[in-house]
């Protein structure tokens, strides 16, 4: 019951934003009672903390474990966040970046969680075998992508894409 409640709370994120996040509506979508709801989330920020976690550890997920080759965990990054070809905005892929970015506006709690989890991953980037320099700057560039698809903001398309995304790849391997 808990995913089907989360499922529904990144649906009304996508569709409304975080202002439309309400217990009622949350049970509704979800198709279980206010009191089911209740029992397995106290309150909207509870909900709102329950995607962010679910949706940080399913990126979590993507990346390579500690102990991997130099550079697979920047490499995997950029895999992760920008895929190989440019796709349309809303696509699968970006429709939980957009409830994680929804679910930033859920207070204080909830970025001091996501900026724990870019704690941890800035220190795997930094340890990932490469220059950290050059690492940290892959990571900087892929957020800044994913920021500009996200809330289209002119995002590089086609052929841009595909040469922005090689030079990153390039950047990676020859610091390898």
């Amino acid at each position: 019951m808990r995913d089907r409640i989360l499922d529904a709370v990144e649906r009304i994120l996508v569709s409304g934003g975080v202002d439309a996040v309400r217990l009622d509506a949350v049970a509704a979508e979800a198709g279980v009672s206010k009191g089911g709801l209740l029992h397995h989330f106290r309150s909207k920020q509870a909900l709102i903390e329950g995607v962010l976690e679910r949706l940080m550890d399913r990126f979590e997920a993507e990346l390579p474990p500690a102990g991997s080759p130099p550079g697979a965990f920047t490499r995997a990054w950029l895999d992760a966040s920008i895929p190989d070809t440019d796709v349309p905005a809303e696509s699968d892929a970006d429709r939980a970046s957009v409830a994680l970015l929804a679910g930033l506006s859920g207070g204080p709690e909830v970025l001091a969680a996501l900026r724990r989890y870019y704690e941890t991953w800035q220190r795997r980037i930094a340890d990932d075998g490469l220059d950290p320099a050059t690492a940290t700057l892959v990571r900087l560039a892929v957020d800044g992508w994913w920021m500009a698809r996200l809330l289209n903001l002119a995002p590089p398309a086609d052929d841009l894409h595909r040469e922005i995304r090689a030079r990153l790849t390039t950047m990676i391997e020859e610091s390898a």
